[in-house]
């Protein structure tokens, strides 16, 4: 089995003393070909791994932005069939990880194994399960590891200490740690994450992504000088949707443009010994 474009990628940047950029895309959101253009747009932007969010007509913890732009795929017609095609397309003109941010209930519905399994086909190197709990994740785990994919569980800032190590050593590729408490949105101010950074390191040599709420060089900066990387969501979701009515190309490049701005913020990190 081949090595895991997460688990490389992050080794790499590690390794170079350099944290990542994690950006999220809604599948289909304003439309399938413009996620397919984004994706290598995004890696020349210094993106190493995209989330792309699968629709799905309840999104957990997702703020107005991101919610509204499921619901609009939704609405357009995106089925999974259509996403696969599209990742599996795109998957030849980038080697950015692609992991899939889907609710285990669209996973559990359509059968874990089959769903898991058309993921590695087309081309995902892995899972984040929002809205799945430790106690239940080790179908998901088990059938992700068979596959050669990751799997990425959640970690709350109010998680207690000792269920969030268990949390983080169950999960393979990275740990998703919540910047927040409540739904995804830009703020203003930068999170404070270093004391659950730490404790989290206690308990894991797993490359730390921190989300929710990050839209700025600087909330990259900041979260980028304790975690691995910085996951950005809703903020580039905004930015698509003010460009929605550009032409195709203008919308792409909008985007590109903000990622690198947002990749100008990566703070360095210590290399390894």
């Amino acid at each position: 089995m081949s090595e895991n474009r997460i688990e490389s990628l992050f080794a790499q940047r590690r390794a170079a003393g350099r944290a990542a950029l994690m950006p999220f895309l809604t599948a289909g959101y304003p439309d399938l070909e413009t996620t397919a253009a984004l994706l290598p747009a995004l890696e020349r932007a210094g993106a190493s791994v995209c989330e792309i969010g699968l629709p799905f007509s309840d999104p957990i913890a997702d703020g107005p932005v991101i919610a509204s732009s499921m619901h609009e795929a939704l609405e357009r017609g995106v089925r999974l069939a259509d996403v696969f095609a599209m990742v599996r397309a795109a998957r030849k003109r980038t080697g950015m990880g692609l992991a899939a941010m889907v609710s285990w209930s669209i996973v559990h519905r359509r059968g874990a194994r089959n769903f898991i399994e058309q993921c590695a086909d087309c081309g995902f190197d892995g899972f984040i399960f929002p809205d799945l709990p430790l106690e239940e994740s080790d179908e998901a785990r088990s059938l992700a590891r068979s596959a050669g994919l990751t799997c990425s569980l959640l970690v709350a800032p109010t998680t207690p200490p000792p269920r969030a190590a268990a949390i983080a050593r169950a999960c393979t590729g990275f740990v998703y740690l919540l910047a927040r408490t409540g739904i995804t949105g830009v703020r203003d101010e930068a999170p404070q994450i270093e004391s659950r950074v730490t404790m989290l390191r206690e308990a894991t040599e797993l490359p730390i992504a921190c989300g929710f709420g990050i839209g700025s060089a600087e909330a990259v900066r900041a979260v980028t000088a304790h975690a691995d990387a910085a996951i950005v969501g809703s903020a580039i979701v905004k930015r698509l949707g003010e460009f929605r009515q550009a032409p195709p190309t203008q919308r792409v490049e909008a985007v590109e443009s903000f990622v690198r701005d947002l990749a100008a913020g990566l703070a360095p990190r210590p290399i390894p010994a």
